[in-house]
């Protein structure tokens, strides 16, 4: 008698199965269509339909609140499932949340005048659920340790409805407050989702044995500095103890991200991605510094964190976890994310670096730099598409 194999189930459609379906393919479209409003704002003086909400800050708030969060969404509603071994959001559910995620994005641009007060319950809505979603598995396997990278997703939601309560004048510098909570909680969420799975990576990755550089003692005094650096910053408390504690996170930082090189990494688009994204995270930290003893425009800093560090970092991770979970090769990624890696890359030399020496060229320089991130995140979404939305190329589940 021979034995019948049963053949997998092919999933033609897969964009419900797996929160990184949903949200990488939405952040990353919604990563081109923000960046080009802006870049039609700045260009041709646009505007909003309402003002309760300012372009400048929609702008800040959407590419934290909107963009940022989307692809952390789609990180950990997936990474969980692996870390706990319980189902995360599928199906209706998952795509219920992504539409109250959506449905936040697109109401600034509808012309009613209930329109922001829509936009801050969905997006409230979105955030509160996302919450559960992420803590009702950790609860139900009691891995308590996950809880740090929970705390920081709530941290995320309670600075966006501070934000929100700042534009409806309900706390006073709530705006403020918001954006720049939101910014180092991302900022400090990088910095963990990093440690957990970047030397892993590396050590997979680049072909060769290598052991790669931890400390327990750089993990705690990471911690404890970013959380000092976030009150100190958002409250405006000490500018000198801002810089001296920003000076104390780049050594910190770099010794770390020393202690995690191979020369391997460089021929691993995949892999010199999320290292560079974390440089970065350290030369906002540098210009931070010299903002307060050399003068450097502020901002530089801020993009330093958001174009170069949550920009390379995030498309990064889009970019490997993708593949991974659509049954593909990581080690044989795309060829052209070489070219939208490096566009990324430029662009933020563009934004960050450039303008300390031509500070003159500034407004050209932004402009260069926003079609840089435009052409790469438009790459990212036409090779990356089709894998979000069809099912493994395995068969299976996922």
């Amino acid at each position: 008698m021979t034995m019948q194999i049963e053949e997998p189930k092919h999933y033609k459609i897969g964009f419900h199965h797996l929160g990184f379906r949903p949200f990488f393919l939405l952040g990353s479209i919604f990563a081109i269509v923000a960046v080009s409003v802006w870049l039609w704002i700045l260009s041709y003086q646009g505007s909003l339909p309402r003002s309760e909400l300012g372009l400048t800050q929609w702008h800040a708030h959407e590419m934290l609140f909107g963009y940022s969060l989307a692809v952390i969404s789609g990180f950990l509603l997936t990474a969980e499932r692996n870390w706990t071994g319980v189902d995360t959001l599928r199906g209706a559910p998952l795509l219920l949340l992504a539409s109250c995620w959506l449905l936040a994005r697109i109401l600034p641009f509808v012309p009613h005048p209930d329109a922001i007060l829509m936009m801050v319950i969905a997006d409230l809505i979105f955030g509160s659920f996302l919450c559960l979603a992420l803590l009702y598995p950790i609860i139900k396997v009691r891995q308590w340790q996950h809880m740090a990278t929970w705390s920081k997703v709530f941290l995320l939601v309670i600075a966006n409805t501070v934000f929100y309560a700042g534009i409806f004048n309900l706390f006073d510098n709530g705006i403020q407050i918001g954006l720049y909570t939101g910014l180092y909680s991302i900022v400090s969420l990088l910095f963990l989702m990093c440690r957990r799975v970047l030397p892993f990576f590396i050590e997979k990755g680049v072909g060769y044995p290598v052991t790669l550089r931890n400390a327990r003692w750089v993990d705690y005094a990471s911690l404890i500095l970013m959380l000092i650096f976030m009150v100190v910053e958002v409250f405006r408390l000490s500018a000198i103890t801002s810089a001296i504690t920003a000076v104390m996170l780049v050594v910190l930082h770099s010794w770390r991200l020393i202690g995690w090189y191979s020369h391997g990494i460089w021929e691993k688009p995949l892999l010199w991605s999320l290292y560079l994204g974390y440089a970065w995270l350290i030369i906002g930290f540098v210009l931070k510094v010299l903002s307060y003893w050399s003068g450097v425009n502020p901002m530089l800093s801020v993009h330093a964190f958001a174009y170069g560090g949550i920009g390379m970092m995030t498309i990064g991770m889009m970019a490997r976890i993708a593949l991974g979970h659509t049954g593909r090769n990581v080690f044989l990624p795309p060829r052209g994310l070489l070219i939208i890696f490096a566009l990324l890359l430029l662009g933020a030399i563009v934004r960050v670096l450039l303008p300390i020496f031509m500070a003159e060229q500034y407004a050209s320089l932004i402009h260069y730099a926003q079609w840089l991130w435009l052409v790469a995140f438009a790459g990212f979404v036409i090779i990356y598409a089709p894998m979000l939305v069809k099912g493994r190329i395995d068969g299976k589940w996922g």
